[in-house]
């Protein structure tokens, strides 16, 4: 796998020429809005091609995608999404792959449990509020969601959730202190947030689905080359290194 993103740098950076006149717009799960700015950065650096961010939940980008929104390439933060629109044409064929996978951080800013742990006080339900994605429009709220029914905890739970529209949204509750606890991404917590946690406890793989990303290509896309290059330069072994760096694993 070394080689061949090696081999897609050196394709990414060869000279441009009539690259330098497009500009890409690339749809992208909230989770991955931090490390998406940094790899946008470092492909105009590269490249001359502009890139513009337009951030969501992924079920509301797939739903925009579908009813022709002018993206060129969708950064999902599942991998059904993608498969859908690969399916039905809206996708290029063969273009997608898994770009990373993410993880769920259990999550508090809550003085009252400063020094305590974060499980022990979801399983005891010494909490007010719950924050976590919304199941139906953020893989990330699908997977917490399963991580809950998985504890048994779920409908236990249920009435003391507070559903964030996507998992930027999900922070924020927990943050603020509008909700006590939070299941967010832990590329979140890697990106650096602004306030210390006072607990916090990375939730096993093996409790919910696993969260593979995945890219894909846009049949509607205007700027196809350039696109292509971006997709390219996301298998790169440059990108592989801040994917690891913001709390997401790379598949070899």
């Amino acid at each position: 796998m070394s080689f061949l993103r090696t081999v897609f740098l050196w394709a990414v950076l060869l000279p441009c020429g009539s690259f330098a006149a497009d500009s890409l717009t690339v749809a992208v799960a909230s989770n991955f809005h931090t490390a998406a700015k940094e790899i946008t950065a470092e492909f105009t650096n590269a490249t001359r091609i502009p890139v513009r961010i337009s951030s969501g939940s992924t079920g509301k980008l797939y739903a925009q995608i579908v009813n022709g929104a002018p993206y060129d390439v969708f950064l999902a933060a599942d991998s059904a999404r993608p498969a859908l629109l690969e399916a039905s044409g809206a996708a290029v064929a063969g273009s997608r792959f898994t770009y990373a996978t993410g993880a769920l951080v259990l999550w508090s800013s809550d003085i009252t449990l400063k020094n305590k742990e974060c499980l022990e006080a979801l399983k005891t339900g010494s909490y007010r509020r719950l924050a976590i994605g919304n199941p139906l429009t953020a893989p990330y709220g699908y997977a917490a969601k399963e991580f809950l029914q998985a504890i048994k905890l779920f409908d236990v739970a249920e009435s003391r959730i507070v559903f964030g529209e996507n998992i930027s949204q999900t922070l924020q509750f927990v943050a603020t202190g509008n909700a006590t606890l939070g299941l967010i991404a832990l590329s979140q917590v890697k990106g650096g947030l602004p306030i210390t946690a006072s607990c916090s406890w990375d939730v096993p793989l093996t409790m919910h689905t696993a969260l593979d990303q995945q890219a894909v290509l846009l049949s509607a896309s205007k700027h196809r080359d350039a696109a292509q290059r971006f997709m390219s330069f996301l298998q790169t072994e440059q990108v592989a290194t801040i994917l690891e760096n913001h709390g997401y694993t790379v598949s070899e």
